[in-house]
């Protein structure tokens, strides 16, 4: 299993269920990444969706302990066991935790590899993601080269 994420310099990842910034590039590299993939997240995460509906052509699986939450449209767990029993018959390697924060930290422990987009600044954020820098058992194994981007809206 692995995670993708992007991240402010204080390791933030949203504010009032919204991401805190939306770079084009990265959204790409998330599309091509996940697709044709399975894609694990939160509730609030699945409801922040665009019309809260799943993303196409992965399957979509979301991680709730809510009894009320309920979508026909998507694979709904309720807890870690019923998780890892959904997925097994899944290739580890094809499956993505997207978010969020209790999500992202939950899981982080059984994840082989984390995408992570660092952004060059610092917002206003509600949720974070764990400091892979400053976990022992995390290496930077790669890096790619900076993108330029100018003024982008939330």
């Amino acid at each position: 299993m692995k995670e993708i994420v992007a991240v402010d310099q204080n390791w933030g990842i949203g504010c009032g269920g919204k991401l805190l910034r939306r770079i084009p590039e990265d959204m790409a590299r998330f599309r091509k990444m996940t697709l044709h993939k399975v894609v694990v997240m939160g509730r609030a995460t699945f409801l922040s969706l665009p019309k809260q509906e799943p993303l196409a052509d992965r399957v979509n699986i979301v991680l709730s302990g809510n009894p009320d939450f309920v979508n026909e449209k998507v694979t709904v767990c309720r807890s870690l066991d019923d998780l890892f029993e959904t997925l097994a018959p899944y290739n580890p390697d094809d499956v993505y935790v997207i978010g969020g924060g209790r999500v992202y930290s939950e899981l982080l422990p059984y994840c082989t590899e984390a995408y992570v987009t660092k952004i060059d600044q610092s917002y206003p954020a509600d949720t974070h993601y764990p400091n892979l820098d400053a976990m022992d058992g995390w290496q930077l194994v790669s890096e790619g080269e900076p993108m330029r981007y100018g003024e982008i809206g939330f």
